[in-house]
Order: C-alpha cells, then structure tokens, then sequence
C-alpha cells in the first residue's frame, strides 16, 4: 500500500482543483444544462488533470535538490527518496501522451492546448521559473491555458474580458506565492528558488496590490460591457462584483496572517468564508446567466 500512496502523492491530486477553470467557459457559454456539452467539459477537465499530474511528476524529479532545501517540500515523494526518479519520468510520460491521444479523439485543438501547456510547464522547470517575473507570468498563462482547453473542449470562443480577468487572478495568486515563500524561507529563499533573489516584500506586496485592484477593475468592466449585456441578455452579473472583491481581500487577509499561499488552492480551500465566497458567486452568476 505505501507504494501506492508513494504514486498518488506524486500525482498531487490536491492541485486538481486549480483545474476548475477548465469549466469556466461552460457557466459563461450557457451550456451547462446541455448533456452533450456538459459532459466535454468534464472530460476536458479529467485530461487536465492527466497533463497536471504529468507536469508534477517530472517536476518532482528536476526539483528534487532543493525541495529537499524547503521545510514542507522536502517530503515529496522523489525528493524524500519514496519513488525513484526513472519511475516518476515514466509516469509522467504516460499521463502526458494519455492527455494528449485522448484529447485529440475528443477535440483536436484541446490537444494543442494540452500540448502548450505541457511545453509551458517543461520550459518553465527548465529555466522560466530562475526569470524575475517571467516565472509568475508563466504561472498565470497556464491558468489562461486552462480557460482555452474549456472552450476548445466545448467549441466555443473563449472571451477576452474571461482571459483578462484569468490572468490578472493568477498574477495577484502567484506574486502572493512568492511572497508567502520568501516568509518561509527566509534565509534560505534563494538556495531554494533563484527567483527570490529578486524580489522583496515590499515589491511584492505593491504587486499584489496593483494586481488586486486591476482584477477587480476588468471584472467589473466585464460585467458592463455592451458585448456582455447583449450576449446574456442580462446587466445583472455586475451585482455579483462584492463576491469577487471579499473573496480576493479575504485571501489576502489570509496571506498577511502567515496562511499558506505557497499553495494558493489549499489556502482557499481550508477556509470555510473563501469556499462559502466561491459558492455563492457561483450560484449567483448562473442564476444572473440562466434565469430570465
């Protein structure tokens, strides 16, 4: 059994939920309700998840030297010892061509998008991640990417302000990343991750400051836009904004309370207000979306 959860542990299925952007484009296309398309959604979603687990493997394997360097880290499996390294690449092998073959049979510009991704991901651990600011806009592309493979997997065209709002979200996620690790490591941040040399508290802080109210700003002019209005036929969706704002201000209230941004979905997951925040501005949008 222990090698079983050795594997599993490798895979990291706690990060699955990031994937959730995946189906953000079916909530906006006003699909949901449809079976068809509904269920292309989740298998996009499910091959996600496949290219995931596929870039953790293999980054596990490059990063072991110093996630044995990071306090909370050190206990992955490839970095602990667990699981040998030619196993993890193997792994990761599998699951990528996985996420590849079966995204091409269900839509073959998803398996562009997967191969982006993965591309992405491997020049990232390669050497983006080692670039100031390059490494949290590489971060924040592929929550972008995950947007496109919902909308590729159901056929419709991703909106721009949607794009927008994505990539603003995972900028402000992952410069508080960098921030919460720069608090952890203290003075071992730069044996840990190059990057931190560069950066300081206060920079990131400003950072996450412009990005906060940046994404709140195009959410906002999102929810106005003529283009919006029209396609839902509703100017509705703008009284969902206070959901948006007390989520990102209750984040970041987290964050300079020493919760742990260092993994951005478990921090927002372990706090009932956060999921609580996420559930109603969800059901608020689908009811502003769907019901006339």
């Amino acid at each position: 059994m222990e090698p079983l959860r050795n594997m599993a542990a490798l895979l990291r299925p706690g990060q699955w939920p990031k994937n959730v952007f995946v189906l953000a484009p079916l909530l906006f296309a006003r699909a949901v309700a449809e079976p068809g398309q509904a269920a292309r959604a989740l298998a996009a979603f499910g091959l996600f998840c496949l290219a995931a687990s596929a870039v953790y493997a293999a980054n596990d394997v490059i990063d072991a030297p110093r996630d044995r360097l990071h306090p909370r880290k050190k206990a992955r499996p490839v970095a602990s010892g667990a699981v040998a390294p030619a196993l993890a690449l193997a792994l990761s092998a599998i699951l990528a061509a996985a996420a590849i073959g079966f995204g091409f049979l269900l839509e073959p510009r998803l398996a562009l998008v997967l191969g982006a991704y993965l591309a992405l991901n491997l020049l990232y651990t390669l050497g983006l991640k080692n670039v100031v600011i390059l490494d949290a806009l590489s971060i924040a592309i592929s929550f972008v990417l995950r947007v496109l493979a919902g909308a590729a997997a159901i056929r419709v065209a991703a909106s721009h302000w949607l794009l927008l709002c994505t990539l603003l979200l995972a900028l402000y996620l992952a410069f508080a990343k960098r921030r919460a690790e720069l608090r952890l490591l203290a003075g071992g941040a730069e044996e840990h991750r190059a990057t931190l040399k560069g950066y300081t508290p206060d920079l990131l802080d400003r950072f996450d400051s412009i990005l906060l109210g940046a994404t709140v700003v195009a959410y906002a002019l999102y929810t106005v836009a003529p283009e919006t209005v029209a396609k839902f036929g509703s100017d509705r969706l703008i009284y969902g904004l206070p959901f948006v704002i007390y989520g990102l201000f209750r984040y970041l209230l987290l964050v300079e309370r020493g919760g742990d941004a260092g993994d951005p979905g478990a921090l927002a997951l372990k706090d009932p207000p956060i999921v609580l925040c996420v559930v109603l501005w969800v059901a608020f949008n689908a009811a502003a979306i769907y019901v006339r």
